[in-house]
């Protein structure tokens, strides 16, 4: 086992076919394999040490065109508890950003109707504030509503399921199930909804250092992917207004 051995293997992996990313979770397991080899004694230098791992091209968030997201939220819900719940899920993470982790772990007592704020435990139980809207302060008024005619304590999870809190599936579920009826959408889950939250505030004119905050994000680098879907946003909307904007014939 030698760097020319491994140099040869991420060769063979890349003509196979194979994405940079893969490749480089491959050389990952081989410089864990070497540093066991090394303890044990069986090797004396670690064949992994020069060889470069492929740059993995960032891939652009999925998220769900403003107008079609603004049509489906303002558009007919079923008029029961369910109903009423799947929409307060709905505003509520695109009208935060929030992470699904962080919606599945709300308490009633996290959130602030008044100041329209709620209080999240997110990655590395970090603990911030995102702030909310109008239209998810009525949505979470009509749920929290029902859940008070329903018997539920003044206090616990925002949103109940089965075994205390809903399941993250569930919501998985509840999402894809809405967002698959739109065609333009390019993706379905709920992550989409919080690419799309960015997204939409970066268009409209938001500070990315002020997005970067409100999706607790701990470096600037991991929000800054959002400008590429904007300026992506910005060219096709040029390219389908702009007389002159067209290859010449």
């Amino acid at each position: 086992l030698d760097a020319a051995r491994v140099r040869a293997y991420l060769a063979f992996l890349n003509a196979s076919g194979r994405s940079p990313r893969s490749v480089a979770r491959k050389l990952a397991a081989l410089r864990s394999f070497a540093r066991y080899l090394r303890q044990r004694g069986w090797l004396e230098a670690d064949p992994t040490a020069a060889v470069r791992a492929p740059r993995a091209g960032r891939r652009l968030p999925r998220f769900v065109p403003e107008e079609d997201l603004l049509r489906l939220l303002e558009g007919s819900w079923e008029d029961s508890p369910r109903g009423r719940r799947d929409r307060a899920v709905f505003e509520l993470l695109y009208g935060t950003g929030m992470r699904l982790s962080e919606l599945v772990g709300l308490d009633r007592e996290d959130v602030d109707l008044r100041a329209r704020t709620a209080r999240v435990l997110g990655k590395g139980s970090k603990e911030r504030i995102v702030i909310f809207g109008g239209a998810a302060r009525e949505a979470l008024l009509a749920h929290m509503e029902e859940l008070r005619r329903s018997g539920e304590p003044s206090a616990g999870p925002l949103f109940p399921g089965r075994r205390g809190r809903i399941s993250p599936r569930s919501v998985q579920r509840l999402v894809k199930a809405r967002l698959s009826s739109l065609s333009r959408s390019s993706g379905h889950s709920p992550h989409a909804l919080r690419h799309s939250f960015a997204t939409h505030m970066l268009d409209h004119g938001a500070d990315i250092r002020v997005i970067q905050e409100l999706l607790g994000h701990a470096s600037l680098s991991t929000t800054q992917v959002y400008t590429h879907v904007s300026i992506e946003t910005l060219r096709k909307a040029f390219h389908d207004a702009h007389p002159r904007a067209r290859e010449p014939r």
